[in-house]
């Protein structure tokens, strides 16, 4: 089956344009999900928007409300739960495993209606791009769309807070309302993701490209939209190679792309001196605040 091929099936095309917004999205929140160390937050929260979408389709919800709703709600009680807006360890541990147990629940209540309905855990686990309405697709790329502006407003100050967050603060920086904030966008891309790749896996589309990103510079932004970059290409490439491959679930190849990216980069890129984001490099960038 040839790739060139695909543009004639609307299912792929409606994969590429949500896919692509998905990406994007979590491309520019993967970097800072990086950066501020709270790579276990996403996972956190991928696994909330399985319990949310179970939950929603529990009880004869959309499932795009239930993910959404669920993600949302825990990323702020999280935020909540840490210090200073930033989650920890063990906020995030006190419900993981209290969550996990909720959503199997949701799963055995909604699975007992029919056989039918024994297959939502396998697409809200490991996503189901391929089968996007148009009208699902569009939604998705709106809200990718949201996510990408919402970082783009706040990129400046957030790098500010998440690389020198005593000086941020002494500077007038609401570091804790950013912090929750930004942790509203995770919550938010995670659901995104779960309709592209699944709620288990959203963490690769998250910290993968984003982790390539961070070892080949360190220059804020320019990482900020290679990260982006790098999550929109191995998008294509993955769906590319499913299409091609049609025993390849997308989600398999969208992940084993990015992997495969971010493990040639760590073995080909050397660490050298400089290649971490300073509080230096990233004040000079915030307006208000003085270079220094």
């Amino acid at each position: 089956m040839s790739v060139f091929t695909a543009f004639d099936h609307p299912y792929f095309t409606h994969a590429l344009l949500a896919g692509s917004g998905i990406a994007a999205a979590a491309g520019l929140v993967g970097y800072f999900l990086v950066l501020r160390a709270q790579v276990f937050t996403g996972d956190a929260l991928g696994h909330v928007a399985f319990t949310g979408g179970l939950a929603a389709l529990a009880f004869g919800y959309d499932l795009r409300l239930g993910l959404f709703a669920a993600t949302v709600v825990f990323a702020v009680l999280i935020g909540a739960l840490g210090s200073r807006g930033r989650s920890d360890d063990v906020a995030i541990g006190s419900v993981f495993a209290w969550i996990l147990g909720l959503g199997a629940f949701f799963l055995t209540l909604y699975s007992t209606r029919g056989a039918a309905h024994g297959t939502a855990g396998v697409s809200v686990l490991f996503g189901s791009i391929f089968g996007l309405s148009a009208g699902q697709a569009k939604v998705a790329l709106l809200a990718a769309a949201a996510i990408c502006a919402a970082v783009a407003l706040l990129a400046r100050p957030l790098l500010f807070a998440s690389v020198d967050e005593a000086v941020a603060t002494a500077r007038g920086v609401p570091v804790r309302a950013l912090g929750l904030a930004f942790l509203v966008l995770v919550g938010a891309c995670a659901a995104e993701a779960t309709q592209a790749v699944g709620s288990l896996l959203s963490l690769g589309l998250l910290a993968a490209p984003a982790g390539a990103a961070h070892l080949l510079t360190a220059r804020p932004y320019h990482a900020l939209a290679l990260s982006a970059g790098l999550a929109v290409a191995e998008m294509w490439a993955g769906l590319g190679l499913s299409y091609a491959a049609p025993r390849l679930p997308p989600s398999f190849t969208i992940l084993a792309v990015a992997t495969a990216v971010y493990l040639a980069t760590l073995v080909t890129v050397r660490p050298r001196r400089g290649r971490t984001v300073t509080s230096r490099a990233v004040r000079g960038n915030v307006p208000g605040w003085p270079r220094l």
